[in-house]
């Protein structure tokens, strides 16, 4: 099984890169914003949680996003692998994301991580709020978004680099450039 965890600050292209993945792979994407996503548009009590968190740029506590991402898997009980998008954010959830998937008697068996300069994060992001209609993408939530993700969220690239199974990406150039990048760190392992 081919479980894949695809990483980059907000605005790296990981669901796009997510997307092109599932469809060569046959992999379940598993995005934890937009599991989030729908669960603020149901109006369900993790969505109202979530929403008052997100919309300030701050990450859902660990344990809901845990339940929320342990009950997505086990609607999948067929897939060849899964894509973790958006999760871990750190390293707890990282060691979350293992016990998960032990249990499951599976793992992690890459980590993608998608990196960009901060001034194209920023152009990117910004572009997408024009495009998306997404509330989170605003100067002021951006600039959080991705001071949050430099402090909590890089510690992760070196959890899964003592396990050997982090590998960079360079998230620049044209969708299919760094697409062929993440094949080939693929291919590798298979």
């Amino acid at each position: 099984m081919l479980n894949v965890v695809i990483f980059g600050a907000p605005g790296s292209g990981k669901g796009t890169q997510s997307d092109l993945i599932v469809e060569k792979y046959g992999l379940v994407h598993l995005s934890t914003g937009d599991i989030l996503r729908a669960e603020i548009a149901k109006g369900s009590e993790v969505g109202k949680i979530a929403d008052g968190l997100i919309s300030k740029g701050q990450f859902v506590p660990d344990d809901v996003i845990i339940t929320v991402l342990d009950n997505a898997i086990d609607q999948h009980p067929t897939a060849k692998g899964f894509i973790f998008d958006g999760f871990p954010r750190t390293v707890v959830q990282a060691e979350a994301l293992d016990s998960l998937l032990k249990k499951r008697n599976i793992r992690v068996s890459i980590m993608l991580n998608i990196d960009v300069h901060q001034a194209e994060l920023v152009k990117r992001l910004l572009n997408r709020g024009k495009t998306s209609g997404r509330s989170d993408d605003n100067l002021a939530t951006i600039q959080e978004r991705i001071n949050v993700y430099e402090q909590k969220t890089l510690p992760v690239i070196q959890f899964y680099d003592k396990q050997g199974k982090h590998v960079r990406i360079k998230g620049t150039g044209t969708m299919e450039e760094v697409f062929t990048s993440i094949c080939e760190a693929i291919d590798h392992i298979k």
